[in-house]
Protein backbone atom coordinates (compact mmCIF):
# COMPACT_ATOMS: atom_id res chain seq x y z
CA UNK A 1 0.00 0.00 0.00
CA UNK A 2 1.14 3.52 -0.74
CA UNK A 3 2.00 5.57 2.30
CA UNK A 4 -0.09 8.62 3.07
CA UNK A 5 1.61 11.93 2.44
CA UNK A 6 3.08 13.61 5.49
CA UNK A 7 1.44 16.81 6.82
CA UNK A 8 4.42 18.90 5.70
CA UNK A 9 4.24 17.44 2.19
CA UNK A 10 0.51 18.09 1.99
CA UNK A 11 1.04 21.67 3.17
CA UNK A 12 3.78 22.21 0.60
CA UNK A 13 1.62 20.85 -2.19
CA UNK A 14 -1.31 23.00 -1.04
CA UNK A 15 0.83 26.13 -1.01
CA UNK A 16 2.21 25.28 -4.44
CA UNK A 17 -1.30 24.73 -5.81
CA UNK A 18 -2.46 28.06 -4.36
CA UNK A 19 0.58 29.84 -5.80
CA UNK A 20 -0.08 28.41 -9.27
CA UNK A 21 -3.78 29.23 -9.01
CA UNK A 22 -3.12 32.83 -7.98
CA UNK A 23 -0.54 33.25 -10.76
CA UNK A 24 -3.07 32.03 -13.31
CA UNK A 25 -5.83 34.23 -11.86
CA UNK A 26 -3.74 37.40 -11.65
CA UNK A 27 -4.14 38.42 -15.35
CA UNK A 28 -7.93 38.19 -14.97
CA UNK A 29 -7.79 40.19 -11.73
CA UNK A 30 -5.59 42.84 -13.34
CA UNK A 31 -7.90 43.09 -16.34
CA UNK A 32 -10.88 43.46 -14.01
CA UNK A 33 -9.19 46.24 -12.03
CA UNK A 34 -8.13 48.04 -15.20
CA UNK A 35 -11.69 47.98 -16.50
CA UNK A 36 -12.74 50.27 -13.62
CA UNK A 37 -9.97 52.83 -14.24
CA UNK A 38 -9.84 55.86 -16.46
CA UNK A 39 -7.60 55.63 -19.53
CA UNK A 40 -4.97 57.80 -17.82
CA UNK A 41 -4.93 55.61 -14.72
CA UNK A 42 -4.78 52.46 -16.82
CA UNK A 43 -1.38 53.44 -18.21
CA UNK A 44 -0.06 55.15 -15.06
CA UNK A 45 3.48 54.35 -13.93
CA UNK A 46 3.89 52.86 -11.39
CA UNK A 47 0.63 50.95 -11.81
CA UNK A 48 -2.16 51.54 -9.33
CA UNK A 49 -3.76 48.45 -7.87
CA UNK A 50 -6.67 49.78 -5.80
CA UNK A 51 -5.94 53.48 -5.20
CA UNK A 52 -7.67 54.87 -8.27
CA UNK A 53 -10.93 56.55 -9.18
CA UNK A 54 -13.39 53.74 -9.71
CA UNK A 55 -15.67 54.29 -12.70
CA UNK A 56 -18.21 52.35 -14.75
CA UNK A 57 -17.80 54.59 -17.77
CA UNK A 58 -15.82 51.97 -19.69
CA UNK A 59 -18.67 49.48 -19.38
CA UNK A 60 -21.18 52.14 -20.39
CA UNK A 61 -19.09 52.92 -23.45
CA UNK A 62 -18.93 49.27 -24.44
CA UNK A 63 -22.66 48.76 -23.95
CA UNK A 64 -23.50 51.91 -25.91
CA UNK A 65 -21.92 50.38 -29.00
CA UNK A 66 -24.76 49.05 -31.11
CA UNK A 67 -22.67 46.12 -32.37
CA UNK A 68 -22.06 44.52 -28.95
CA UNK A 69 -25.31 42.45 -28.98
CA UNK A 70 -24.51 41.33 -32.53
CA UNK A 71 -21.03 40.12 -31.54
CA UNK A 72 -22.41 38.39 -28.45
CA UNK A 73 -25.07 36.60 -30.48
CA UNK A 74 -22.44 35.62 -33.05
CA UNK A 75 -20.33 34.07 -30.28
CA UNK A 76 -23.28 32.02 -29.05
CA UNK A 77 -24.24 30.78 -32.50
CA UNK A 78 -20.68 30.04 -33.61
CA UNK A 79 -19.65 28.29 -30.38
CA UNK A 80 -22.67 26.03 -30.12
CA UNK A 81 -23.01 25.61 -33.88
CA UNK A 82 -19.42 24.44 -34.30
CA UNK A 83 -19.83 22.16 -31.28
CA UNK A 84 -22.94 20.50 -32.72
CA UNK A 85 -21.29 20.08 -36.13
CA UNK A 86 -18.13 18.59 -34.61
CA UNK A 87 -20.04 16.24 -32.30
CA UNK A 88 -22.12 14.95 -35.22
CA UNK A 89 -18.89 13.78 -36.85
CA UNK A 90 -16.89 12.89 -33.72
CA UNK A 91 -19.37 10.54 -32.04
CA UNK A 92 -19.61 8.08 -34.97
CA UNK A 93 -15.85 8.39 -35.59
CA UNK A 94 -15.00 7.66 -31.95
CA UNK A 95 -17.51 4.78 -31.88
CA UNK A 96 -15.85 3.23 -34.92
CA UNK A 97 -12.35 3.58 -33.49
CA UNK A 98 -13.32 2.31 -30.05
CA UNK A 99 -15.51 -0.67 -30.97
CA UNK A 100 -14.51 -1.53 -34.56
CA UNK A 101 -10.78 -0.76 -34.53
CA UNK A 102 -8.56 -1.49 -37.47
CA UNK A 103 -4.83 -1.98 -37.76
CA UNK A 104 -4.28 1.72 -38.44
CA UNK A 105 -6.68 3.09 -35.82
CA UNK A 106 -3.91 4.11 -33.43
CA UNK A 107 -1.93 5.73 -36.22
CA UNK A 108 -5.00 7.66 -37.37
CA UNK A 109 -5.59 8.92 -33.85
CA UNK A 110 -1.98 10.04 -33.52
CA UNK A 111 -2.13 11.74 -36.92
CA UNK A 112 -5.31 13.59 -35.94
CA UNK A 113 -3.70 14.79 -32.73
CA UNK A 114 -0.54 15.85 -34.55
CA UNK A 115 -2.56 18.28 -36.68
CA UNK A 116 -3.16 20.37 -33.53
CA UNK A 117 0.58 20.98 -33.31
CA UNK A 118 0.63 22.79 -36.65
CA UNK A 119 0.62 26.61 -36.36
CA UNK A 120 -2.74 27.89 -37.68
CA UNK A 121 -0.96 30.62 -39.65
CA UNK A 122 0.54 27.88 -41.81
CA UNK A 123 -2.84 27.13 -43.39
CA UNK A 124 -4.38 30.60 -43.17
CA UNK A 125 -3.76 31.59 -46.80
CA UNK A 126 -5.23 28.46 -48.45
CA UNK A 127 -8.26 28.51 -46.14
CA UNK A 128 -8.74 32.22 -46.76
CA UNK A 129 -8.63 31.69 -50.54
CA UNK A 130 -11.08 28.78 -50.32
CA UNK A 131 -13.47 30.80 -48.18
CA UNK A 132 -13.27 33.67 -50.63
CA UNK A 133 -14.11 31.33 -53.52
CA UNK A 134 -17.00 29.74 -51.63
CA UNK A 135 -18.40 33.03 -50.31
CA UNK A 136 -17.79 32.08 -46.67
CA UNK A 137 -15.73 35.09 -45.58
CA UNK A 138 -17.37 37.04 -42.77
CA UNK A 139 -20.13 34.45 -42.34
CA UNK A 140 -21.23 32.47 -39.31
CA UNK A 141 -21.41 29.26 -41.33
CA UNK A 142 -17.78 29.70 -42.36
CA UNK A 143 -16.60 30.07 -38.77
CA UNK A 144 -18.78 27.17 -37.65
CA UNK A 145 -17.11 25.03 -40.31
CA UNK A 146 -13.51 26.02 -39.57
CA UNK A 147 -13.82 25.93 -35.76
CA UNK A 148 -15.60 22.60 -35.85
CA UNK A 149 -12.83 21.11 -37.98
CA UNK A 150 -10.04 22.67 -35.90
CA UNK A 151 -11.39 21.22 -32.64
CA UNK A 152 -12.39 17.87 -34.12
CA UNK A 153 -9.15 16.00 -33.23
CA UNK A 154 -9.44 16.84 -29.53
CA UNK A 155 -13.12 15.92 -29.48
CA UNK A 156 -12.52 12.56 -31.15
CA UNK A 157 -9.71 11.76 -28.72
CA UNK A 158 -11.79 12.62 -25.65
CA UNK A 159 -14.80 10.63 -26.84
CA UNK A 160 -12.55 7.74 -27.80
CA UNK A 161 -11.12 7.51 -24.26
CA UNK A 162 -14.64 7.56 -22.80
CA UNK A 163 -16.01 4.98 -25.21
CA UNK A 164 -13.10 2.64 -24.52
CA UNK A 165 -14.30 2.37 -20.92
CA UNK A 166 -17.72 1.04 -21.96
CA UNK A 167 -17.90 -2.77 -22.06
CA UNK A 168 -18.31 -3.96 -25.62
CA UNK A 169 -20.68 -6.68 -24.44
CA UNK A 170 -23.40 -4.05 -23.93
CA UNK A 171 -23.29 -3.05 -27.57
CA UNK A 172 -23.07 -6.66 -28.69
CA UNK A 173 -26.26 -7.39 -26.75
CA UNK A 174 -27.97 -4.52 -28.54
CA UNK A 175 -26.86 -5.91 -31.91
CA UNK A 176 -28.14 -9.33 -30.93
CA UNK A 177 -31.53 -7.77 -30.24
CA UNK A 178 -31.51 -6.37 -33.77
CA UNK A 179 -30.41 -2.79 -33.11
CA UNK A 180 -29.01 -0.93 -36.09
CA UNK A 181 -25.77 1.01 -35.90
CA UNK A 182 -27.71 4.26 -35.56
CA UNK A 183 -29.89 2.83 -32.76
CA UNK A 184 -26.80 1.43 -31.06
CA UNK A 185 -25.12 4.84 -31.00
CA UNK A 186 -28.19 6.92 -30.12
CA UNK A 187 -30.08 4.67 -27.71
CA UNK A 188 -27.31 2.61 -26.10
CA UNK A 189 -23.93 4.30 -26.35
CA UNK A 190 -24.93 7.95 -25.91
CA UNK A 191 -26.91 7.51 -22.63
CA UNK A 192 -24.11 5.47 -21.07
CA UNK A 193 -21.38 7.93 -22.11
CA UNK A 194 -23.46 11.04 -21.41
CA UNK A 195 -21.11 12.46 -18.70
CA UNK A 196 -18.14 12.17 -21.06
CA UNK A 197 -20.08 13.66 -23.95
CA UNK A 198 -21.24 16.55 -21.75
CA UNK A 199 -17.69 17.40 -20.66
CA UNK A 200 -16.51 17.18 -24.28
CA UNK A 201 -19.28 19.55 -25.38
CA UNK A 202 -18.38 22.00 -22.63
CA UNK A 203 -14.69 21.98 -23.54
CA UNK A 204 -15.44 22.53 -27.22
CA UNK A 205 -17.78 25.44 -26.46
CA UNK A 206 -15.03 27.07 -24.38
CA UNK A 207 -12.42 26.55 -27.11
CA UNK A 208 -14.71 27.95 -29.79
CA UNK A 209 -15.79 30.90 -27.62
CA UNK A 210 -12.19 31.90 -26.89
CA UNK A 211 -10.85 31.37 -30.42
CA UNK A 212 -9.32 34.59 -31.74
CA UNK A 213 -6.99 33.76 -34.62
CA UNK A 214 -9.59 32.46 -37.06
CA UNK A 215 -12.36 34.80 -35.98
CA UNK A 216 -10.21 37.89 -36.53
CA UNK A 217 -8.74 36.77 -39.86
CA UNK A 218 -11.90 35.37 -41.45
CA UNK A 219 -14.49 37.94 -40.35
CA UNK A 220 -15.09 41.68 -40.55
CA UNK A 221 -18.14 43.33 -39.02
CA UNK A 222 -20.97 40.98 -39.93
CA UNK A 223 -20.10 37.63 -38.34
CA UNK A 224 -17.37 38.63 -35.89
CA UNK A 225 -17.82 37.16 -32.37
CA UNK A 226 -16.73 38.81 -29.12
CA UNK A 227 -13.04 38.07 -29.77
CA UNK A 228 -13.25 40.27 -32.87
CA UNK A 229 -15.16 42.85 -30.83
CA UNK A 230 -12.28 43.01 -28.33
CA UNK A 231 -9.74 43.43 -31.14
CA UNK A 232 -11.67 46.45 -32.43
CA UNK A 233 -10.42 48.47 -29.44
CA UNK A 234 -6.91 48.33 -30.89
CA UNK A 235 -7.01 50.97 -33.61
CA UNK A 236 -4.64 53.37 -35.43
CA UNK A 237 -5.79 56.05 -32.98
CA UNK A 238 -4.30 54.12 -30.09
CA UNK A 239 -4.87 51.23 -27.71
CA UNK A 240 -7.57 52.01 -25.18
CA UNK A 241 -6.54 49.80 -22.26
CA UNK A 242 -9.43 50.57 -19.91
CA UNK A 243 -12.12 50.08 -22.55
CA UNK A 244 -10.28 47.04 -23.90
CA UNK A 245 -10.29 45.55 -20.39
CA UNK A 246 -14.01 46.22 -19.95
CA UNK A 247 -14.77 44.60 -23.30
CA UNK A 248 -12.58 41.61 -22.36
CA UNK A 249 -14.36 41.10 -19.04
CA UNK A 250 -17.76 41.29 -20.72
CA UNK A 251 -16.58 38.76 -23.31
CA UNK A 252 -15.15 36.18 -20.91
CA UNK A 253 -17.74 36.55 -18.12
CA UNK A 254 -20.42 34.28 -19.70
CA UNK A 255 -18.02 31.45 -20.43
CA UNK A 256 -16.36 31.79 -17.00
CA UNK A 257 -19.75 31.48 -15.30
CA UNK A 258 -20.55 28.44 -17.44
CA UNK A 259 -17.19 26.88 -16.61
CA UNK A 260 -17.64 27.60 -12.90
CA UNK A 261 -20.96 25.80 -12.70
CA UNK A 262 -19.70 22.90 -14.82
CA UNK A 263 -16.17 22.69 -13.45
CA UNK A 264 -16.47 19.12 -12.19
CA UNK A 265 -17.47 17.83 -15.61
CA UNK A 266 -14.80 19.94 -17.27
CA UNK A 267 -11.97 18.75 -14.98
CA UNK A 268 -13.03 15.14 -15.45
CA UNK A 269 -13.09 15.59 -19.18
CA UNK A 270 -9.64 17.20 -19.26
CA UNK A 271 -7.94 14.68 -16.99
CA UNK A 272 -9.65 11.42 -17.91
CA UNK A 273 -7.60 10.65 -21.01
CA UNK A 274 -4.36 11.85 -19.45
CA UNK A 275 -4.30 9.07 -16.83
CA UNK A 276 -5.10 6.25 -19.19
Amino acid sequence: MARAASPSRRATLSLLAWAIGLALFFPIFWTLMTSFKTEAEAVATPPRFVDFSWTLENYRTVLRRSDYPLHFWNSVLISFGSTCAAMAVAIPAAWSMAFVPGRQTRNILMWMLSTKMMPPVGVLIPIYLLFREWGLLDTRSGLILVLGLMNLPIIVWMLYTYFREIPGEILEAARTDGASIWAEIVHVLTPIALPGIASTILLNVILAWNEAFWTINLTASGAGPLTAFIASYSSPQGLFYAKLSAASIMAIAPIMVLGWFCQKQLVRGLTFGAVK
